[in-house]
């Protein structure tokens, strides 16, 4: 069974910038979508970044030209780069996964298969 584990997040300035990176449990990931969503204290999840296993990627207007999502099936892991970031950005960020060899595009709403357990990233001065 399919596990993911993110690790990056923290505390940052607004402006700076923080790489995350969710690694999985097998081997490769290359027949997976992968999806970045984060939660803010009474907020919903929201999709931020995605990447299908044909590296087309998507990403919220929010974050569009400051995020970037990229994929190492080698190792297998993924990694979202977050510049410019914002106070509007804190939240947990969670990796998601779901199977899907053949999809062109990715989703980023939160119907994924296996998700992680978060981590924290806080903008603050």
């Amino acid at each position: 069974q399919l596990q993911l584990v993110e690790s990056g997040g923290g505390l940052v300035q607004p402006g700076g910038s923080l790489r995350l990176s969710c690694v999985a449990s097998k081997r490769t990931l290359d027949t997976y979508s992968i999806a970045w969503f984060r939660q803010a204290p009474g907020k919903e999840r929201e999709g931020v970044s995605c990447i299908s296993s044909t590296r087309r990627t998507n990403h919220a207007e929010s974050v569009k030209g400051r995020f970037t999502i990229s994929r190492d099936n080698a190792e297998p892991r993924v990694y979202l780069q977050m510049n410019n970031l914002k106070p509007e950005d804190t939240g947990v960020y969670y990796c998601a996964a779901t199977w899907n060899p053949t999809a062109p595009l990715c989703s980023l709403l939160p119907q994924y298969e296996t998700w992680g357990q978060g981590t924290q990233v806080t903008v603050s001065s």
